[in-house]
């Protein structure tokens, strides 16, 4: 059969959890998959090499300036239709084959409506139901994910596919201590330092980690803070606390961390620090085990999921347990150890090839349909 995939996700220049998504799962189809045709859809030409081409995989690449999904995507199926059309980060076209499959990753904004935009909550909120309703058959990254769509879009569970996300095999612990050192030294970062990663956003809960920081910092911890992503909305406020609680010596924005940097950046950390509020999977966590790095996460949504035994789970409201879970790993070296092997085998159990035999098996059930 041909799978149509909308690919527009996957070439950002700038990827996080949906595009990197994107990006391996079409990778991984693409070569555990020997009989199906794929076409692949871009609203920009990708990079040379990041999909291979040939016989059974055409590229598509239809730029348009506004609407792409819903118009220009739309018009695309509509001349050409695929036999099943997946999209694995945004939203169904308009126009789609009645074999469509959706991935909807999770819904945090109906927990925490603060933390989004009007405009973007009400486009959540209707991408979401949209997807629920129209395709076939939907796949989420978690069961979290998946009691959230039956109660609160009334879905059915048998509509509802568990696919596990995968790790970029990228990520694994970096022993060469001079390139641990060349990536933090050309990123402004003193040792030792703990490490969140992800998108400067109200729900990752930065304030509280912050906070949590301080109170380390008040008790005589020689420790640093860095947050590595990009300013994503509402940002704001964590600037303006850095400065309030006087962290500006010891605490470390870089910016967006080109892929390439990461597995050195968490390596090289004493622990990794997730406080989210919600987390329809929580990539980073996977990857930050993946790399040995001792992790700390909230307790809540998909996150325990991801973690299992290996991670020390905390109430993110809980500033005071938070800072305690963090003052127990850095003080602790055999702790630390512990956490490691543990995490390593934990991160073993998501593999993106696993991850694509499973989705094929969705996309091939889809095709059957009547």
């Amino acid at each position: 059969m041909l799978i149509g995939i909308d690919a527009s996700r996957a070439v950002a220049p700038e990827r996080t959890g949906t595009e990197n998504y994107s990006l391996f799962l079409t990778r991984a189809l693409l070569q555990q998959d020997p009989h199906n045709e794929y076409r692949l859809y871009f609203n920009a030409p990708p990079p040379p090499g990041l999909f291979p081409s040939g016989a059974r995989v055409e590229l598509r690449p239809i730029p348009f300036p506004r609407l792409w999904t819903h118009l220009r995507l739309s018009w695309e199926i509509a001349s050409r239709p695929p036999d099943v059309l997946f999209v694995p980060g945004h939203v169904l076209p308009l126009v789609h084959p009645r074999h469509s499959l959706a991935t909807i990753h999770d819904l945090g904004y109906l927990y925490y409506p603060r933390a989004h935009r009007r405009w973007s909550r009400w486009y959540l909120r209707w991408s979401t139901c949209y997807n629920a309703r129209s395709a076939a058959a939907v796949m989420v990254d978690s069961s979290a994910t998946q009691q959230d769509l039956v109660k609160h879009c009334r879905t059915s569970p048998d509509k509802v596919h568990i696919v596990y996300p995968g790790c970029d095999p990228d990520f694994a612990p970096v022993r060469d201590q001079a390139r641990i050192v060349e990536v933090c030294g050309r990123h402004g970062i003193p040792v030792p330092y703990i490490i969140y990663v992800g998108t400067l956003q109200p729900r990752k809960n930065l304030g509280a980690l912050l906070d949590a920081f301080s109170t380390l910092v008040s008790r005589g911890a020689a420790i640093h803070l860095v947050i590595a992503g990009r300013k994503g909305w509402m940002y704001e406020p964590l600037f303006a606390q850095v400065l309030r609680l006087g962290l500006e010596d010891g605490v470390h924005f870089t910016g967006y961390v080109p892929q390439a940097d990461l597995p050195a950046l968490i390596s090289g950390a004493q622990a990794f620090v997730l406080p989210s509020l919600y987390e329809g999977f929580g990539l980073p966590v996977l990857e930050a085990m993946a790399c040995g790095t001792p992790v700390i996460c909230s307790n809540v949504s998909s996150l325990p999921e991801v973690a299992g035994d290996a991670a020390i789970l905390v109430d993110p409201h809980d500033t005071a347990q938070l800072a305690r879970a963090l003052t127990r790993v850095l003080e602790d070296e055999g702790l630390r150890r512990e956490m490691s092997v543990k995490g390593l085998q934990q991160a073993q159990r998501f593999t993106w090839e696993r991850c694509a035999c499973e989705t094929l098996a969705v996309l091939e059930s889809v095709a059957r349909r009547p």
